[in-house]
């Protein structure tokens, strides 16, 4: 089961796709999230959940006051998963579904800057698509913004764009998460 931790929907639980995505553990969003909060970057925030699965990243973030949150899925029964569990939430003026690969989405122009990218791309996917994306999501930063990657712990740490250097690494278990801001910031 997975649930959401805290905020104006927490303890409340979420439909999971029956294949196909591995949802972060909710021990692993408590921490990441205290971290982030810590660091001011959720309360108000425009945020990014790139292969969202079924939203339980960016939903956290809503639930912990985000502005607006944008879930990428491609998987079609993903994406439907995670427009059910934004109705079932109630969240649907705060948060928007898009059904489509992330390296699509973060190739195109976007008019207002992300301050949260919250990237979990599954374990297989290479390093080079991974590369990809993050390069196509630094343009899109506001001058503040942090840029998290998950990832399993036997995997190297991700390929930055030259805008972008990591601030931070935080390994709980088989999972890693990797934290970047641009590098004037």
């Amino acid at each position: 089961m997975t649930r959401i931790v805290a905020g104006t929907v927490g303890g409340r639980t979420l439909a999971v796709p029956r294949a196909g995505t591995r949802p972060t553990s909710e021990r692993v969003r408590e921490a990441l999230f205290s971290r982030l909060e810590h660091l001011d970057v959720v309360e108000g925030a425009r945020v990014l959940d790139l292969y969202a699965g079924s939203g339980a990243l960016g939903i956290e973030a809503a639930s912990r006051g985000a502005a607006h949150v944008t879930l990428v899925e491609s998987a079609r029964d993903a994406a439907d998963v995670c427009r059910r569990n934004v109705a079932a939430l109630e969240l649907a003026a705060t948060v928007q579904v898009v059904a489509e690969r992330a390296e699509r989405f973060a190739a195109r122009p976007t008019v207002t800057p992300w301050d949260l990218v919250l990237a979990d791309p599954p374990y297989d996917l290479p390093e080079t698509d991974l590369a990809e994306v993050l390069q196509g999501v630094e343009a899109a930063l506001t001058p503040h913004a942090v840029v998290v990657v998950e990832r399993a712990a036997r995997t190297p740490e991700p390929t930055w764009p030259t805008g972008l250097v990591r601030f931070d690494r935080r390994a709980y278990g088989d999972t890693v998460m990797w934290f970047a801001e641009l590098a004037a910031a």
